[in-house]
């Protein structure tokens, strides 16, 4: 057994970037392996082209996992590129100091409010901003708000610990501060923006505290791409391989990677175009490249790819008929729908998109993409999807994107759609099986779901939508997955 990963024992010439100073700059919400190969290698990067005290105080929700690995390691972790043409192992130095949400709440509080901090960050999931996802509200009556709506100054959730912790900041020293979401959400500044908003005005926040936060704290939107799967025991042992010390907490991560940012900043940032952050105010036009191109594509896969027993997103993406179909997606329903940033290579970048879904090095497991689809879905379907229905063209893969999704979280009855699909994780679960309780059918139970409120009120009002879900699932249930895309592609259909 090798030796942990210290600052004592770490390899010559593994250092991605810098290592942060002991001063801290930026707090971060969401400790998981995204932000960890990300915005920290940014910020790694930026400070080897540029000092400065952005040193990260990182911020786990709930589990001590990544925290106490990362403690034990003196915050250091690697990061295992995987990629068809070899493997390289970095590690990262810029987390400080790191936190439990659940259980830090004064320590998270005091981090939110102290002036040194210029920058909150999060990485929080979809769900973790309680916005209803047909009224952009905020879900007051969710358990987890309401326990903190009803317990001022001890909130317990990300949005609520942000919230509060910038009345406190107010309240101390009304020092500015940037709030930069990196959600795969439209308009993800937007988004924080609002739900930040609408959390202060239900928990009764001063009008004045309001005032400054209107003056005082920004909200840029920000894109963010990379295919960052779970860690597996073999991760662990490549690392220990080439490192030659043993990392608790290592992230696999796929070479490719971007950020897009608005230089909306109130207290200053690192230099993280040192390391490739692309800053521009066509932000929403690359979200809607990555959410429609990439993310709305790779729920497709992963769907019909469970649907067929693959259980990585190469495998599936190598079946013919996932391509062909995942090809039409982008080229007929997807592409149409966005206005492209300035000097935008849309074939090149396309291109890209099939090599990376086709990195078996990386190995991405099927069942993590298409986990928590109620989300996801609700953010890359029903806008496309509306502009071809209202143009009196139904979107073909997009249906099938959706009827694949039934299928694999809550199959019609009697339906089994196999280990991998049974392995999606489904916030809406609960509510799914509720609103398709009563259904006697393939059709009563999908037109439950598509009329349920799981998909704004604008892709609901096309019947032909749902009918043309309800044949790819009456296929799906009847012959496979396989007829329900050569149904999808049928020629007749575009």
């Amino acid at each position: 057994m090798s030796d942990r990963l210290n600052h004592a024992n770490l390899p010559e010439g593994h250092l991605i970037g810098a290592a942060a100073p002991q001063r801290t700059g930026i707090v971060h919400f969401g400790l998981g392996n995204f932000h960890r190969a990300h915005l920290a290698v940014y910020t790694a990067k930026a400070l080897a082209e540029e000092p400065g005290d952005w040193g990260i105080v990182g911020i786990a929700n709930r589990s001590h996992r990544v925290v106490d690995a990362m403690e034990a390691q003196e915050h250091l972790y690697s990061i295992l590129t995987l990629d068809p043409a070899g493997e390289e192992v970095g590690v990262v130095d810029v987390h400080r100091r790191t936190f439990v949400a659940a259980e830090d709440g004064p320590q998270v509080l005091e981090a939110i409010a102290d002036p040194a901090h210029k920058i909150l960050t999060m990485t929080i999931s979809e769900a973790g901003y309680h916005l209803n996802s047909r009224t952009n509200e905020l879900e007051t009556s969710s358990p987890d708000i309401a326990a903190d709506l009803a317990n001022p100054g001890e909130p317990k959730t990300p949005l609520g610990l942000i919230a509060e912790g910038l009345v406190r900041r107010f309240e101390a020293n009304q020092a500015p501060i940037t709030v930069l979401s990196c959600d795969n959400l439209v308009s993800n500044g937007n988004t924080t923006k609002a739900a930040v908003g609408q959390y202060l005005e239900a928990s009764g926040a001063s009008e004045a505290m309001r005032a400054w936060l209107a003056e005082n704290v920004t909200f840029p939107n920000a894109m963010v791409d990379r295919i960052v799967p779970g860690p597996t025991d073999d991760t662990k042992a490549a690392v220990e391989r080439i490192l030659g010390v043993e990392d608790a907490c290592p992230v696999p991560a796929e070479r490719f990677t971007m950020w897009v940012i608005q230089d909306h900043f109130a207290a200053g940032r690192p230099k993280w175009e040192a390391g490739g952050a692309i800053f521009t105010e066509e932000v929403e036009k690359y979200e809607l490249v990555k959410l429609r191109l990439l993310n709305g594509s790779h729920s497709l896969i992963a769907y019909l790819g469970a649907l067929d027993g693959r259980d990585t997103i190469p495998a599936s993406r190598a079946q013919q008929f996932v391509a062909d179909c995942v090809r039409a997606a982008i080229e007929n329903e997807y592409l149409p729908s966005i206005p492209l940033p300035d000097g935008f290579d849309a074939p090149a970048y396309i291109e890209s998109l099939f090599d990376r879904w086709n990195n078996t090095a990386l190995g991405d497991k099927t069942f993590r993409v298409g986990s928590d689809g109620s989300t996801k879905l609700v953010q890359r379907v029903p806008e496309p999807a509306v502009l071809m229905l209202d143009r009196g063209e139904v979107p073909q893969q997009l249906a099938l994107t959706v009827a694949g999704w039934i299928c694999c979280v809550v199959p019609p009855a009697g339906f089994q759609p196999g280990p991998i699909a049974d392995a999606m994780a489904e916030p809406a679960k609960e509510r799914l099986l509720a609103a398709t309780q009563d259904a006697t059918d393939v059709r009563s139970h999908v037109t439950a779901i598509m009329t349920g409120g799981f998909f704004p009120d604008a892709l609901a009002a096309h019947p032909e939508f749902t009918d043309r879900v309800v044949e790819f699932c009456e296929a799906i249930v009847n012959d496979g997955v396989r007829a329900a895309a050569q149904l999808a592609l049928a020629p007749s259909h575009f």
